[in-house]
């Protein structure tokens, strides 16, 4: 067995192309992560109702993230076979079609937020405490969403290049800037003004605005940058570029909807648990995301390049890359978790919040620490494989509809029919990411995901 799992890995080029598309993402990642959490620790020094309310406000921004991550990501399918093929005009149009959909998005979540954003609240507490400082919060921190549609289009889209720095660099300074405004506003320091959350809403408003513009001057002074596209380049696609590309994506937009209203939905029950149930989840989020941070790299990674080989007509490596992926993703979250399990007692010191959040926090971090190899398997196989390949309904069912069937209804009878503590709910949750891997490994192995979608004209 040793020796087959040798034969696989047998290959010089794996590991440094995985590397060298997925360290920028990691620093990326971990950067958002660690200072994600430092930004929960600032905030938690003005409570638990401070926390829950930046918590159940980021929902909303979480929702359009993903509906953003949808839209992009299922773009960059296109654009990482585009390129595999060296098709500028076409990788152009797909980018100004990203600008167009988020854009939309963007505007949508916009008005929502500014408008109804008690009644948002409202879904996910009852506590009016935590709804009313939520309020101000979102409604300041939804002038960020116009910034980001911009720069996570041009991003996603120059990773699909292989240009991976560019972005990753100043998405770094973006959030170290963030975190050094938010310890200022939150608590009065520098000199700055004592907002307490507001000034997290503030500071993230600042980041993001120079983000998007200092990465807009660096890929326009880019020579012959396949991503400095002119306007008449990003928009001048007709109904038949449309009628190809439009279909594939669809679903993956889908996908990351009923995925987000799943999450959502997850939100809400535990925000009627109560708030310290949701305190709970929300440093557990912050601690999750941290140490994830790798294998997002590693399933964009393995997405660019497994989209690259289809492009390029070699099936055969685009199978090949994604099953070690798989294999180095389960290998590594069996690591990661029982590291989280370790260190799970220093990490939760840092919170102060009360000792009932700490002990369901303690508890929850036992079942992430458990599951986190199948999560991240998930994770390869969605974003890494399926979309990838332009396997796109499958991956709807799969990440989109299994959470509905499975997960929610779980959690839902965890929490109010079996009236179990938030870990054991948490738990329950759990089962979706189980049926998900047993039939997105079952997928991977029949090479059915395999679709090459260059053929536009």
């Amino acid at each position: 067995m040793i020796k087959s799992i040798k034969s696989f890995y047998n290959d010089p080029q794996y590991f440094p192309e995985i590397w060298r598309i997925a360290m920028p993402i990691i620093i990326q990642q971990f950067m958002f992560s660690a200072l994600n959490m430092i930004g929960v620790i600032l905030v938690g020094q003005k409570g638990e109702v401070s926390v829950a309310a930046v918590g159940l406000a980021n929902q909303v921004a979480f929702l359009l993230n993903l509906v953003h991550f949808g839209i992009i990501s299922g773009a960059a399918m296109f654009s990482a076979q585009f390129w595999g093929k060296r098709d500028i005009p076409n990788l152009r149009r797909i980018l100004g079609l990203c600008l167009i959909l988020a854009l939309s998005a963007s505007f949508v979540f916009w008005f929502l937020s500014q408008y109804f954003s008690a009644q948002i609240l409202n879904i996910y507490s009852k506590d009016a405490a935590v709804i009313s400082a939520g309020t101000n919060y979102l409604r300041i921190f939804a002038w960020t969403f116009i910034f980001y549609a911009i720069t996570f289009s041009y991003s996603f889209v120059l990773r699909s290049t292989g240009d991976v720095k560019k972005p990753t660099y100043i998405a770094v300074g973006s959030l170290i800037l963030s975190t050094f405004l938010s310890y200022g506003l939150i608590l009065g320091k520098f000199g700055l003004p004592e907002l307490g959350i507001d000034g997290v809403a503030i500071s993230t408003l600042i980041a993001r605005a120079l983000e998007c513009i200092v990465l807009l001057v660096v890929v326009y002074s880019t020579k012959d940058s396949p991503v400095a596209a002119r306007l008449n380049e990003m928009f001048n696609f007709d109904m038949q570029f449309l009628r190809k590309v439009v279909p594939p994506i669809a679903p993956v937009i889908l996908n990351e909807l009923f995925w987000a209203l799943g999450i959502t939905a997850y939100m809400a029950i535990y925000g009627n648990m109560g708030t310290a149930s949701i305190a709970t989840i929300n440093i557990l989020s912050t601690i999750e995301q941290l140490a994830i941070g790798f294998f997002v790299g590693l399933s964009n990674a393995t997405s660019v390049l497994v989209g690259n080989f289809i492009g390029a007509g070699e099936e055969e490596n685009a199978y090949l890359y994604a099953g070690r992926s798989l294999g180095v993703g389960a290998v590594g979250g069996i690591l990661m978790g029982c590291i989280v399990a370790l260190i799970k007692p220093y990490l939760l010191t840092l919170y102060k919040v009360s000792p009932e959040v700490i002990l369901n926090a303690s508890y929850a971090l036992v079942v992430v620490s458990f599951f986190m190899w199948i999560r991240i398997n998930n994770m390869v196989i969605v974003i890494g494989i399926l979309r990838a390949g332009g396997d796109t309904k499958f991956s709807l069912f799969l990440d989109g509809i299994i959470i509905w069937l499975v997960g929610v209804p779980m959690a839902y009878m965890g929490a109010f029919v079996f009236h179990l503590p938030v870990y054991f709910v948490y738990l329950c949750a759990m089962s979706e990411e189980v049926v998900k891997w047993i039939l997105g490994l079952y997928r991977w192995r029949s090479r059915k995901w395999i679709n090459n979608l260059t053929h536009i004209n």
